[in-house]
């Protein structure tokens, strides 16, 4: 069961090899057994997840399944489950049980999917490591001495190691293609505005978007399929055909062009990760696509752009959590403004404060004009580029990440280092397009992924390009030690 695909669990149950209980118990005894080293999950209810199952194996039973019906699917602790434990990665919502469900969340319901449990992830989602997690840091099952990268590193590492068959998660500067990436993954961030962030609990709300991780492209189009829905919740969210993508993903690629974004295969790139996309251009090459070299020319000022419009944004979405209404409430304080400020000083971690703080600031009366507004004039200029692009090429190939996983520790003296990670995922999220992380080899032993870059709401070429790529390739079958 462990290293089946989603379509094989489901044949699975649709033909009574096993139970959806079953396939639940072996999941959470494998949780059980590795989730001690790895720390991927914050909360587990068995007997949740269980009555799931059971209610599951009665709709399999009536012949009322689809695709996902009675498959264990690991939650990215962001997303508000009824009655679940849902603490964002803080200290600050470490008694928040919620009491309704995401969108997100009443989709996998409706399916039949099982709630295996609430992944670890960075706090309110802000990290690249997985290492600013209240309940402690996330290794990477390739090598428990590195990070799976965050902040959906919970969901990655539960994923690799066998824990899960896939994951929900969510991606504001590129959580999911680089953990993905880190942990030999397929990960896919879609068009801003597809998924629902109804009861997704905020961080940057112009750019949050949940998406899958999961072992392969097919996975991928399948829990999509699912996620992908029309919200009047949610006002961001924009009412779209939502395509079979699993119909298209054999579609011919042949003709077809890549853009390669000349700013991103320069001599900054790390040279082990650049020979990694050459043999990737040169698979595609065999199938007959053609590749073109194209011009991102304000993507190197995504960084600085994202770190104003980010930590702003999550200044205002983070100013709730103040001890009055729900979540942690600081024990001793004489008066009011004394609650508010012990609160989010003992509730908040060291990266959360800072970002608040930076946040604050671009904000302020003065700066305002000088940092933020200019931020988002930046912003359609970076939106610009792509759209230019996709008048030359069908698709963008880019490296997921500079490098591969690096050691847990390495990088958190070092914030300007750790935001570094996310210098090829910023700019999609700031324009607001879909992209895919998918497994192209390793280095040292560790995992590398590359990116696929698609037009707004244009999900089924990526994910096609990238299924077609994984029928020539055997990357994304890789499993690490701990997952044997």
């Amino acid at each position: 069961m462990k290293n089946l695909s989603l379509k094989e669990l489901n044949l699975g149950l649709s033909s009574k090899k096993f139970s959806s209980e079953e396939l639940t118990r072996f999941f959470l005894n494998e949780i059980k057994t590795f989730n001690p080293k790895i720390n991927a999950f914050i909360t587990l209810d068995e007997e949740k997840s269980l009555q799931q199952a059971r209610d599951a194996d009665k709709r399999i039973s009536q012949d009322n399944m689809n695709e996902l019906t009675g498959i264990p699917i690991a939650q990215k602790d962001i997303f508000c489950a009824k009655g679940w434990k849902t603490t964002c990665g803080s200290k600050m919502l470490d008694n928040f049980y919620s009491p309704y469900d995401s969108k997100v969340i009443e989709l996998f319901n409706q399916s039949g999917a099982v709630n295996l449990g609430k992944t670890n992830m960075d706090e309110f989602a802000m990290g690249s490591s997985n290492e600013t997690s209240y309940y402690g840091k996330v290794r990477n099952p390739w090598n428990l001495d590195y990070v799976p990268g965050g902040s959906s590193g919970g969901s990655a590492a539960a994923v690799a190691s066998g824990m899960a068959p896939a994951a929900t998660a969510t991606d504001t500067g590129g959580s999911i293609r680089q953990p993905a990436s880190l942990c030999g993954l397929t990960g896919l961030k879609p068009t801003y505005g597809l998924v629902s962030r109804f009861g997704m609990i905020a961080f940057a709300s112009s750019l949050d978007q949940a998406g899958p991780i999961a072992k392969s492209a097919e996975d991928c189009a399948l829990m999509l399929k699912v996620m992908a829905a029309h919200d009047t919740r949610d006002s961001t969210s924009i009412k779209q055909n939502i395509p079979d993508y699993l119909k298209s993903l054999d579609n011919p690629i042949k003709g077809k062009t890549i853009g390669l974004p000349k700013e991103f295969f320069n001599d900054d790139l790390n040279q082990e990760v650049k020979i990694v996309l050459e043999q990737v251009i040169d698979s595609y090459q065999k199938m007959g696509v053609n590749f073109k070299e194209i011009s991102l020319s304000n993507s190197h000022l995504s960084i600085p752009v994202y770190y104003v419009i980010a930590p702003a944004e999550a200044s205002s979405n983070l100013s709730r959590y103040d001890g009055v209404k729900f979540g942690y409430r600081a024990k001793e304080f004489k008066d009011l403004e004394e609650m508010y400020l012990k609160t989010r000083e003992q509730g908040f971690g060291e990266e959360v404060k800072r970002r608040i703080l930076v946040g604050t600031y671009v904000l302020s009366a003065g700066y305002y004009d000088a940092y933020y507004l200019k931020a988002q004039k930046i912003r359609r200029l970076i939106a610009d580029d792509f759209k230019n692009a996709f008048k030359e090429c069908d698709l963008i190939l880019a490296p997921s990440c500079p490098s591969t996983a690096f050691k847990i520790g390495d990088k958190t003296e070092d914030p300007v280092s750790m935001y570094m990670q996310d210098m090829y995922t910023i700019s999609t999220n700031l324009a607001g397009l879909p992209a895919i992380s998918s497994p192209a080899g390793f280095i040292n032993k560790m995992p590398v992924g590359f990116q696929l870059i698609g037009n707004y709401f244009d999900e089924a070429t990526i994910l096609n390009f990238t299924h077609q790529y994984q029928r020539i390739t055997d990357w994304h079958q890789k499993t690490p030690e701990a997952a044997v």
